[in-house]
Formats: C-alpha cells, structure tokens, sequence
C-alpha cells in the first residue's frame, strides 16, 4: 500500500542525512516494487537513474521524456518513504526547461534531482563513453535554474559533471566548486582513476556523490563502501547494478525453462519467495480493507 508522507518529508530526512556523519548508500532502481526490497533491507536513500529506467523501457537514457521519468518518480516515491534522488539528465532542454523539470519532479515526491553538463538532447553514443559536455556558463545557467524552481527549501539540487573525462580533473573539480557557488548543494562525479578519486574530496568543497557503474566501459574505478567513505565522499549510488542483476536471474530462469521445460527454481523455496512478494506488494493490508468492505455478507448485496 501506499506510504503516507508529509509534504517534504522525505526531501527534509535526506538534507538532514547530508549534514550527519557517515556515507548514504544509494541502489538505483526503477520501479516500485525494486524501491520496497531496498526499504526493507534497511537503505535510506534510492536512486531513479537514466540508464536503469532507459533499459526498463527497453529504449535508452538519452531517450526518456520527463513525463516518463515524472511517472517513474511518483510509483517509486507512492511505494517507499525513502528519499528519491532523481536522475534529470540534462535537465531537458535550456533554464526554462530545468525549472519545469525540477518543479515536475518535485511535486512527483523526489526528494533530489541531479543536472548533468552534458548536451541536450543527450545522444545514445554517450553509452559508449563518448560525452559532450557544455560549457561552463551553460551548465551554471541551468544550476541556477534549478535552484531558484525548487518550492521545498529543503529538496536537494545535485550539480553532476563529466568533464573530468573530456577535459581533465582539474576541469571536473572547478565545475563542481563552480555548482556549489551556484547554490548547488551537492555534486556528483566521474574520476578516471582511484588517485583521482582518492583527491577530489579534498579539492572539492561541498558533499559529493560517487557513482559505482559496475561494468562500466571506461575503466572507472568501482570502489568499496569503506573506502569511499574513508576518502570522504557523502553517498554512492550503483548506477547498473541492480538492473543488470535483474536481468541476469532473468535469463537464467528463462535458458532452463525453454531448455529443459523447468525452471529450476526449486519448489520449496517458492512459496516463501511468493509470500515476500505479497508483502512487499502490500496485499494483506489489501486483504483486511476488502474483508472488512466488499467480501462482507452486506458489501455483495
């Protein structure tokens, strides 16, 4: 069923975490049910990213509407109290068109957006590790955009960059400091190596974020939790994982049902699993309403 939340809440509980001690880790998912399995194994905060979404609607990243992300962020954000950190690409479109994007998303329950400096519209080639970042004042512009959108002083503007790929770290680390300046209050970044994500913390002035693209293309680093946390960034989110896990399982089941007539999941492990579902689905709360409603003597007259 749905959580009940108060307006903001959940943006207020993530800006309250971003000033406590300790890393948030963030799984990204792409729906609501991925949201409830997160929720009860503890995590605080959720991700809804362009890649795992672009690949739940068999279509890309660089293809998604905002209405298809704004649909995505309200299932996720009707299921969990979690915090939703939002992935607004590049914001779609010009200033005009972050502050929609941001005021969208807002009222979708997110409780953050990030805003890339990538060009808009976003090309699939950057899949391939082939970016196009925006100049400075283009991204700066819409930085401000964002910020001056949000309605809840609270909800989280994330400023991301990728220019420490196409134009070096030290270019990556003035664009982030330029975010912050730019009321940002947070930036996410893409170091090329361990030594460069090993300095950034100390050469950037705000909370960052860390992305672990496991199987990502470009050689990135994929870096433990502790050592994250040890190197001083604020949160790390898991930008494939889940999505890639899901579909492994997936076809795992399906080779051995269409090869051996089976499904190899053995029988007594399902019902337990079934029974998870249902729980994390909420339907015993949907058994009690309609026991107390419809299924009554009085409710089929």
């Amino acid at each position: 069923m749905a959580h009940e939340l108060t307006e903001g809440g959940a943006a207020r509980k993530l800006r309250e975490r971003l000033g406590s001690d300790g890393i948030i880790v963030s799984p990204i998912v792409w729906d609501g049910l991925g949201a409830r399995v997160a929720e009860s194994l503890g995590f605080e905060c959720l991700g809804l990213g362009g890649y795992a979404l672009g690949a739940h609607l068999v279509t890309s990243e660089p293809l998604l509407t905002l209405s298809e992300l704004a649909a995505a962020t309200r299932y996720i954000t009707t299921a969990t109290k979690l915090p939703l950190v939002v992935d607004a690409g590049a914001g779609y479109g010009e200033p005009l068109h972050v502050m929609r994007t941001v005021r969208e998303l807002e009222r979708a329950g997110a409780a953050a957006v990030h805003i890339e400096d990538q060009i808009f519209p976003k090309r699939v080639h950057y899949h391939q590790g082939i970016e196009h970042v925006v100049p400075r004042n283009e991204i700066l512009q819409k930085i401000r955009a964002a910020v001056a959108a949000r309605q809840n002083a609270d909800f989280v503007i994330m400023g991301r960059t990728d220019a420490m790929r196409t134009d070096g770290f030290a270019e990556g680390v003035e664009r982030a400091n330029l975010f912050l300046e730019a009321g940002a209050d947070m930036v996410m970044i893409f170091p090329n190596d361990v030594d460069e994500a090993r300095m950034a913390p100390r050469a950037i002035g705000g909370p960052i974020c860390y992305v672990n693209s496991e199987g990502n293309r470009l050689g990135r680093p994929v870096l433990a939790v502790s050592e994250l946390e040890d190197f001083g960034y604020k949160m790390v989110s898991y930008s494939t994982t889940l999505v890639c896990a899901a579909v492994a399982e997936m076809t795992r089941v399906l080779r051995r049902l269409k090869t051996d007539g089976v499904s190899g999941l053995p029988a007594e492990a399902m019902l337990p699993l079934r029974k998870e579902v249902e729980s994390l689905v909420g339907l015993d709360e949907l058994y009690r309403i309609e026991a107390e409603t419809s299924e009554t003597g009085a409710g089929r007259n």
